[in-house]
């Protein structure tokens, strides 16, 4: 019989400080605002480097040869990390692309009567996609509101279930959302939506890293999320999964070789939506280095550090005169990220520049429902200093 392995010894928490030193942000800058676009640690540019390298030394070798190989390896280890199997993700540049892929596909099967139902909560971009191809196919898209400050998970689902109607054919939700920061509770919306035949489109753009996420969990028809947000992978790597029953249903948005290959790849979602000719796919094959550098950093304990931060700060800010909350202090709402609301009639863009030129303090302020936003970010090398020249640099400004 085999000896059991000795247990593993538990990886040290790297300070906000030693993370800091990882990444190449300008020292000056209190950056608070990782959810934007992520950032990029000097470990994972360097993996990202040596990629560009190789396919630059023998670019016929590398993209007309290796590219499947290649592909197929980095997305073995996404698969394992998001809770699926291979064949039923591709990659794609960021998550509003895997949003076009799926909402472009399913518009051309929806007609006047037909309803896609999300929220309004939603990410411009995608907002935008579906008022474009409702308006040119002639069907509704219908926001459903979500009243703030949000009390709880069930109140969420109750209430956007409350909104589906006989005419409802897709359902669309951010897993996280981008305005309000709060953590949809998708999975239980997902698994009614399968039952009452609707399909369902989850933007899950700040998703990976920043939650457990397990995609046959969620439920969802079609799932999409980005690595160069919290997984902190260079920018342009994302992934769009399909159920396997589901695929059938999606078009590409590039024709290439893919759609009637010479030489068939491992299934035909990956050919037609993943392959688009020539075009810089070293962001994808840098993904396992980035999730290799959070897990030698003991990431876990570093997210849940960050988690007990942003509850910190949301309950600082709510001391500062004027400011709101947007939600209960629930652990299944709130993850890495915080959004409250400010004193009516905030002058949002220029606040927003002040606390950049005067304070260096970098982060979102916008309008919400006519509402002034202000998001917090709380990433790996973000610590209680950051959180405090922020609050000096509000009592200052408001």
């Amino acid at each position: 019989m085999t000896p059991p392995l000795p247990p593993q010894p538990e990886l040290p928490v790297p300070s906000a400080a030693a993370l800091r030193a990882e990444f190449v942000l300008d020292a000056d800058v209190v950056f608070l605002n990782h959810g934007s676009f992520g950032a990029c640690p000097r470990p994972v540019l360097a993996a990202q480097a040596a990629w560009i390298g190789e396919m630059e030394r023998q670019p016929v070798l590398f993209i007309a040869r290796r590219y499947p190989q290649l592909m197929e390896v980095a997305r073995d280890r996404i698969a394992l990390e998001l809770g699926t199997r291979p064949l039923n993700l591709v990659w794609v540049v960021n998550s509003t692309v895997g949003v076009n892929v799926v909402a472009r596909s399913l518009a051309a099967r929806l007609g006047p009567g037909d309803e896609v139902l999300g929220c309004d909560h939603e990410y411009g971009a995608c907002d935008r996609t579906w008022n474009y191809l409702a308006a040119q196919g002639g069907f509704s898209y219908r926001r459903a509101a979500v009243p703030v400050p949000v009390a709880s998970p069930e109140d969420v689902v109750e209430t956007l279930w409350a909104a589906v109607t006989p005419r409802t054919r897709v359902l669309f939700l951010s897993h996280i959302t981008s305005p309000t920061a709060l953590i949809l509770p998708v999975a239980e919306l997902c698994r009614r939506a399968r039952e009452a035949g609707i399909l369902t489109l989850i933007d899950g753009a700040h998703a990976p890293a920043q939650l457990d996420l397990d995609l046959e969990a969620v439920g969802a028809d079609f799932y999409t999320g980005n690595f160069h947000k919290w997984a902190c992978a260079p920018k342009g790597a994302a992934f769009l999964y399909a159920r396997p029953e589901a695929q059938p249903l999606l078009d590409p948005l590039v024709i290439s070789w893919g759609w009637e290959p010479e030489i068939p790849g491992p299934s035909p979602f990956i050919d037609h939506i993943e392959f688009w000719g020539t075009r810089d796919v070293t962001p994808f094959l840098t993904v396992p280095a980035a999730l290799d550098f959070q897990a030698d950093r003991n990431w876990d304990a570093v997210r849940l550090r960050c988690r007990r931060l942003i509850m910190a700060t949301r309950e600082a800010l709510l001391g500062l005169p004027g400011i709101q909350a947007l939600q209960a202090p629930h652990p299944e709402l709130l993850g890495q990220m915080v959004a409250v609301q400010l004193p009516e009639g905030a002058d949002v863009l220029g606040l927003k520049d002040r606390l950049y030129d005067r304070h260096r303090v970098e982060l979102p302020l916008y309008l919400w429902q006519e509402r002034p936003i202000l998001r917090v970010s709380i990433q790996g090398y973000n610590g209680e200093d950051d959180v405090a020249a922020l609050l000096a640099a509000l009592r200052a400004e408001l």
